[in-house]
């Protein structure tokens, strides 16, 4: 018999520390999304190689004042999805705020607002299991050295089985200290299998770690640990960090990710046995798999996340997010097609890192074509918007309205220790006001500019290596600013956002 098989990753692009369950024939997936609102993206597979993503369970951040910024490292770290008393339930940690919970009777909604279960600083990473056989209720939870301290050790509660309340101070129930070799322990996700309580955890770093599994009798220890996926003589550097899923015929699955610089933290997916020793064994023996034959379950049509957006109505799909809280006003609704972002006045419009209007998605693993067409309507001298690609360094193309009246092209970038932004390319008159934008992503995040105000496509400045933030990978992103000022200043119009293969 042939079997059909699948290539990793399976989400070529950042889906950062995904966690993943099934509930009936149903997959669904949630990743960290940091200070990006929408939060805590829902996405949805049937195959556990095809995904969609259906929505997001987390619309604000709150407290509502500390996100009105952009906070791009902050916010929700490394949640834990759970179904548990007819309930869809995540669990995450904010690093400078503690430990939140939200629950909902299904995937889609509607979910309730942020409960704060722990609060403190540094508390992340953490995952409930409800112990229906004991009519117990526990969390573990790892540490964030930079806000408390430590790290390197996982911290055990009991809890209300209604996911509302603590019932004591914790425990440290693995202290990675004592493990010859290993640091950074972080990222557990709790299970209960074959009389045994099991935390899946990764150590060792997100760029060079590996994959551990613990296993007690009990659930506050005391714990044995195993390597159980590592990188070998792969290319899959660092893999860990994910999800361990059973199918409705038994087969079991592992789904971690993979840093890779500028693109972020790409998603696998490993076979997972259990040996005749009771340890779990992924991938090929203890190293990932490039290509492998699919989980036995009902063939489906490919499928990805959208990234494609003709901006319905002035609607934007749920592939955007923002770089911190929405205002009401930044994006207007109207009969017809395209996207109208208002020229929102700021006094921070020399460098778009501040920028909390800026709408973004996850730059896409393969080399491919970003192309959207610009128009500006606004008379404020100053004003601009455009296209860019976003990190510690930036750079980005679109339309401004020069000092003598007159709508430029233009091309910026600035770099990481910059404070401002430079020309990277020569401005063009725009005589229409209007713009076609196309950024071609090569191998390695590498940029290539082009533009054309309706005398053919012409390339602008260097090439321009794409940048990381830290924990979080570089971002697609569209914007329409002004300076400060008085008054309305206009707004700006992106029709058909494309996103296409150079492969």
């Amino acid at each position: 018999m042939i079997h059909e098989t699948y290539t990793n990753p399976v989400l070529n692009a950042d889906w950062s520390d995904p966690d993943v369950i099934r509930v009936g024939d149903d997959f669904y997936l949630t990743a960290s999304s940091f200070g990006r609102v929408p939060g805590l993206p829902l996405l949805h597979s049937r195959d556990l190689v095809n995904w969609t993503l259906i929505g997001h369970a987390l619309q604000r951040l709150e407290p509502a004042r500390e996100f009105r910024t952009p906070r791009h490292d902050c916010g929700v770290w490394a949640p834990a999805l759970r179904y548990h008393d007819e309930r869809f339930w995540i669990f995450w940690g904010d690093p400078d705020q503690g430990i939140f919970q939200i629950n909902a009777p299904e995937i889609r909604g509607p979910w309730t607002r942020p409960h704060l279960l722990k609060e403190g600083k540094g508390l992340i990473d953490p995952c409930p299991l409800w112990d229906d056989d004991n009519d117990e209720a526990y969390l573990v939870h790892a540490w964030a050295k930079s806000r408390a301290g430590i790290k390197n050790r996982l911290t055990g509660h009991r809890m209300h089985p209604d996911g509302t309340t603590l019932l004591d101070d914790g425990k440290a129930i693995v202290d990675a200290d004592r493990i010859p070799g290993w640091f950074t322990l972080e990222g557990p996700k709790v299970h209960q299998h074959d009389d045994w309580y099991w935390i899946f955890a990764p150590a060792g770093g997100v760029e060079t770690g590996w994959q551990g599994a613990f296993r007690s009798r009990e659930f506050f220890g005391p714990y044995e640990e195993k390597v159980v996926l590592e990188q070998r003589n792969t290319d899959v550097n660092g893999p860990h960090q994910g999800a361990w899923v059973r199918t409705p015929s038994g087969e079991n699955w592992f789904l971690h990710f993979q840093q890779r610089g500028a693109y972020g933290r790409l998603v696998h997916l490993q076979p997972m046995r259990w040996d005749d020793e009771g340890w779990p064994v992924i991938g090929d023996n203890g190293a990932p798999v490039a290509v492998h034959r699919k989980p036995d379950l009902p063939p489906q049509p490919p499928a990805a996340p959208a990234t494609d957006d003709d901006f319905p109505g002035g609607r934007y799909g749920r592939q955007w997010q923002w770089t911190a809280n929405p205002q009401d006003g930044w994006a207007t609704h109207h009969s017809g097609d395209g996207l109208r972002l208002t020229c929102a006045r700021t006094a921070d419009a020399h460098d778009l890192r501040r920028l909390p209007n800026l709408l973004t998605q996850r730059l896409p693993g393969t080399p491919v074509a970003v192309e959207v067409e610009l128009r500006l309507h606004s008379e404020e001298l100053g004003a601009r918007a455009g296209l860019a690609v976003l990190g510690d360094a930036y750079s980005w193309i679109g339309l401004e309205r020069g000092a003598d009246g007159r709508v430029m092209f233009v091309h910026r970038f600035a770099e990481p220790v910059a404070e401002r932004e430079r020309d990277a390319g020569e401005p063009r008159l725009a005589p229409s006001g209007r713009v076609r934008l196309r950024i071609e992503i090569g191998t390695g995040a590498r940029c290539r500019f082009f533009y054309d105000v309706g005398d053919g496509p012409r390339p602008t400045g260097q090439v321009f290596a794409a940048t990381p933030w830290r924990w979080v990978g570089a971002l697609l992103g569209l914007f329409s600013l002004a300076p400060v000022g008085t008054g309305h200043a206009g707004a700006a119009t992106f029709t058909r956002f494309r996103i296409s293969s150079l492969q």
